[in-house]
């Protein structure tokens, strides 16, 4: 059962982490352009506005229903991500399968950003939405794989078990390439930074070309929340949870998931794009051999261990 206690707590969570790398976002491209960093705060606010106050584009024929669905959606998804990550020892959901349920709203996300192309009745979209499908096969397999090892050294698909296996050593120590791997799967499912191309602008803004208004605000502020719902996971997974010396546990939570998120914002900003059949050639050549290595790994320790 939900812990509708928790539901609060958990949403503003993620408001506050997905303002966090907006900020951090909008800082890299202020410092880019020569302008002073500290602007970067500032400069996000007259965005926001301006995106509240700008009339929706219109298309002809769209399908405003699926449109609507496959924008919004990124929110709803990056909030049941979210649900399933202890705070204070208690997750929103109390689910004996976290690891899979994780992955599987992952896997909502093809459909979403798909949506999202297909219901503007425009042909850049509708190509941006199915380079999306084409990223997201290369990097389903590897995202998997990588949240294995955990689940094999807690003997569990429960969150909170994973969390209680650290307690002598964080996963990260054993499994440096299952967290690497997830936090660029990461990335790519929130199409960020070097994985950007179903909204880059090759393809005239892919999935963005004709969303405008609130409905491109919230699509923005959906793929912030799921970079910052990927780092939040990343902290009970591979880095220990809350688990940290003098601090309470939330603040080292707290402190952990914005180091993570710090990270994942830097990298959209620094790594040149990568197009979707160059990633789905490293996805399925280096990334899947590399997390089989590592689930094997992971499993002969395990059993040396028991």
């Amino acid at each position: 059962m939900p812990d509708v206690l928790l539901v609060p707590v958990a949403l503003l969570a993620l408001a506050v982490l997905a303002t966090a790398s907006a900020t951090g976002d909008r800082a890299l491209l202020v410092h880019a352009s020569g302008r002073p960093p500290r602007l970067a705060a500032i400069s996000v606010l007259p965005e926001v506005a301006r995106l509240l106050v700008q009339r929706r584009r219109t298309t002809t024929a769209p399908d405003a229903l699926l449109w609507r669905v496959g924008g919004g959606g990124l929110l709803v998804v990056a909030a049941l991500m979210i649900a399933v990550v202890p705070i204070g020892g208690r997750a929103v959901l109390d689910n004996p399968v976290g690891i899979v349920w994780f992955n599987a709203m992952d896997v909502l996300l093809w459909a979403l950003v798909w949506l999202l192309g297909w219901g503007a009745s425009s042909a850049a979209a509708l190509v941006a939405g199915y380079r999306y499908l084409a990223q997201a096969l290369a990097y389903e397999l590897p995202l998997m794989f990588a949240l294995i090892p955990p689940a094999v050294v807690a003997r569990s698909l429960d969150v909170e078990a994973v969390v209680a296996s650290q307690s002598g050593r964080w996963n990260v120590v054993e499994m440096p390439v299952a967290f690497g791997v997830f936090l660029l799967c990461v990335v790519a499912f929130s199409f960020a930074g070097p994985l950007s191309a179903p909204a880059g602008s090759d393809v005239a803004g892919g999935v963005l070309a004709e969303v405008s208004g609130v409905d491109r605000l919230v699509v923005l502020a959906g793929r912030h929340a799921l970079l910052a719902a990927g780092a939040a996971f990343a902290v009970p997974v591979f880095l220990g949870g809350d688990a940290g010396p003098l601090l309470p546990g939330w603040l080292w939570q707290l402190a952990k998931t914005l180091a993570v998120l710090a990270v994942l914002v830097v990298v959209r900003r620094r790594l040149p794009l990568l197009r979707p059949e160059r990633f789905a050639e490293v996805g399925w050549v280096l990334l899947v051999p590399l997390t089989l290595a590592q689930v094997l790994v992971t499993t002969v320790l395990a059993l040396a261990a028991s």
